[in-house]
């Protein structure tokens, strides 16, 4: 992956990237590696950050270490951190990505369903976020960069993802208020808003069967198209960089003006029949074992 930055704009930063095992963070770290990056990948499941891994070191000649860790349990993020410094020496950068999400209307949802959602998006976040910023503020360390995955309907809202957007509106305010705290501690907090960027598994759990081609979010963009991973990997790239070190408690919007069409990513599930909910249902509990 080509990216704007000069292929050493990177060289000696060691990443953290939640999530990274797949989809659009096998895309942010990919690029991170090409920059010159070292990377620590982890999600739930070591058997595809080992692949993935693999791959991406064979693909870009970076140093990818893959460590297993539920975000949403502390004791594992520390764990994440230990493993991540043992290996690289120290820790630069921290990109929180991993995240779950699902259509449904709210009155369908048990408390359970938003618990879920918000342990992963915002409490995931925030343990992630803690265990790092603590450690860079307690040794001294300077110069260093948080940079949170949200959404647009963070700050608008929207229909039919309501724990989504409880979550991400969560980690939305969290990136601000550590921006304007921990800048004297020489960390940068911000965010990066991205519109459509399909990936294979997210998708077509959010949006199954035929119902990725009835609600074709390419439609609801000006430019008319989605966006293409190596796009956002590269804002991505930038804002982790040295070269974004005036950057602090920003959101950038990545959507092809989408919001800006129609706020609310999902509110067009309106034209869901009540009826057709339970087939829905069945068809996102057929994507998500699959």
């Amino acid at each position: 992956m080509q990216s704007m930055l000069r292929p050493d704009a990177l060289k000696g930063k060691n990443v953290v990237v939640t999530g990274g095992g797949t989809g659009l963070g096998r895309s942010m770290t990919e690029m991170l590696l090409g920059l010159g990056a070292n990377v620590c990948i982890t999600s739930r499941k070591l058997d595809v950050l080992q692949k993935t891994a693999e791959e991406l070191e064979k693909t870009t000649g970076g140093k990818v270490l893959a460590v297993a860790c539920d975000v949403r349990k502390y004791g594992e993020v520390e764990h994440l951190a230990a493993a991540a410094r043992d290996r690289f020496g120290s820790v630069d950068g921290l990109i929180n990505n991993a995240a779950g999400n699902f259509i449904s209307p709210t009155e369908r949802l048990s408390s359970k369903a938003f618990q879920t959602i918000i342990d992963i998006v915002l409490m995931g976040t925030i343990n992630c976020t803690l265990v790092f910023g603590k450690e860079w503020i307690a040794k001294g360390e300077k110069d260093k960069a948080i940079l949170n995955i949200v959404t647009t309907y963070a700050w608008t809202g929207s229909g039919y993802v309501v724990p989504s957007a409880c979550a991400k509106a969560g980690v939305l305010a969290l990136t601000r208020s550590l921006a304007a705290e921990w800048g004297r501690h020489g960390i940068r907090s911000n965010a990066v808003a991205p519109g459509p960027f399909p990936t294979k598994g997210a998708w077509s759990r959010l949006l199954p069967g035929e119902m990725i081609e009835q609600f074709d979010m390419a439609k609801r963009v000006p430019l008319g198209r989605v966006g293409e991973h190596q796009e956002l990997a590269d804002l991505v790239a930038y804002l982790i960089s040295p070269f974004s070190g005036f950057v602090n408690g920003e959101v950038v919007t990545i959507d092809g003006g989408e919001w800006l069409k129609g706020a609310g990513q999902f509110n067009m599930l309106d034209t869901v029949e009540p009826g057709m909910w339970d087939t829905i249902e069945q068809m996102v509990r057929g994507a998500k074992g699959s």
